[in-house]
């Protein structure tokens, strides 16, 4: 029998849960005022204070406020090295789902905790040892499995990046030789690619106009992708702004660069086929390829030389 305060204990986890992950797929605050604020542009009555309020989604009414208030309440206790690396992580892989650092902290706190005493619930009846060791174990999964979640997406990213740039190049190439400038051939590349490249160029374009130098700019945005083919891009086109040569001829190397490289890791990956093949032939198609050709001749030399070992 669940005691009381056990099934209560789960009820609060599950509803933290369910207002993180709803508070958590809600937009942000700039995005919501922004969509308000034309929304009060376009309207010719005036709207009172309440109609204001009433116009704010739920979400951003009652649960980002609590999970906020949850959020600081659970850093307060949290080293600040933890959260700086999730920070850096979340940098890294693009900011899926515009979470902050506090916020996916206390997402794998109350995935973890969840788990685990549901686990706990469903295996009361087992015994104390293993109930506490697949609890312990299961919760354990689910506190880490965000960070393989979001490394997963970090390579994700890089990978669109490195896929995406060699081309990106040959773009801001034609349009600077056609007379643009750099930056607006990066708004360019922003403008056609709805991509992570476009976005990472996009933001630096954003950085740029708020009144960050070009150069802080484009070296945040290639710590933010942490590839040697964007850092290698960046340091050239500083060098190039500093020395006074055309950016024109610094991108076509670049970009001729960028396609060596390219089709070298292609090549690399071409060479490491048949060694990734080697244990998938060897263990699951020779054997069945054996049973196919060699089955019936063996049924057939069993009968004509071992005629006892069959009925």
């Amino acid at each position: 029998m669940i005691s009381l305060t056990l099934l209560v204990v789960i009820l609060a986890i599950g509803a933290i849960a369910l207002i993180l992950i709803i508070g958590l797929s809600a937009p942000r605050e700039e995005e919501v005022l922004q969509a308000r604020l034309s929304e009060f542009a376009a309207r010719e009555v005036p709207v009172t204070l309440e109609e204001v309020e009433l116009s704010i989604p739920f979400t951003q009414r009652v649960i980002v406020p609590i999970l906020r208030q949850v959020a600081e309440f659970i850093i307060r206790f949290t080293p600040q090295s933890i959260i700086e690396d999730t920070r850096r992580r979340l940098e890294l892989a693009g900011n899926p789902g515009r979470l902050g650092a506090a916020e996916f902290f206390v997402l794998r706190i109350i995935l973890g905790l969840g788990l685990a005493a549901l686990i706990y619930v469903l295996m009361l009846h087992a015994p104390s040892l293993q109930r506490w060791s697949l609890s312990l174990g299961v919760g354990g999964l689910a506190f880490y499995y965000p960070l393989i979640w979001l490394n997963q997406q970090i390579a994700r990213r890089k990978h669109e990046i490195l896929k995406t740039l060699p081309d990106a190049l040959d773009l801001m190439v034609i349009c600077v030789e056609a007379g643009l400038g750099f930056d607006a051939a990066m708004q360019r590349v922003a403008e056609r690619w709805n991509n992570e490249l476009g976005r990472a160029f996009a933001r630096a374009l954003q950085e740029i106009a708020l009144g960050r130098s070009r150069k802080d700019a484009l070296r945040d945005m290639a710590a933010r992708a942490d590839l040697p083919e964007m850092t290698t891009f960046v340091a050239a086109i500083i060098q190039a702004e500093q020395l006074g040569v055309s950016i024109a001829k610094v991108l076509h190397i670049q970009a001729d660069q960028m396609r060596l490289r390219r089709r070298q890791r292609a090549e690399e990956l071409a060479r490491q086929a048949p060694i990734k093949m080697l244990f998938p032939l060897v263990f699951l198609i020779f054997p069945s390829i054996f049973v196919v050709l060699l089955g019936p001749a063996l049924l057939i030399v069993i009968k004509q030389f071992g005629a006892g070992f069959l009925p």
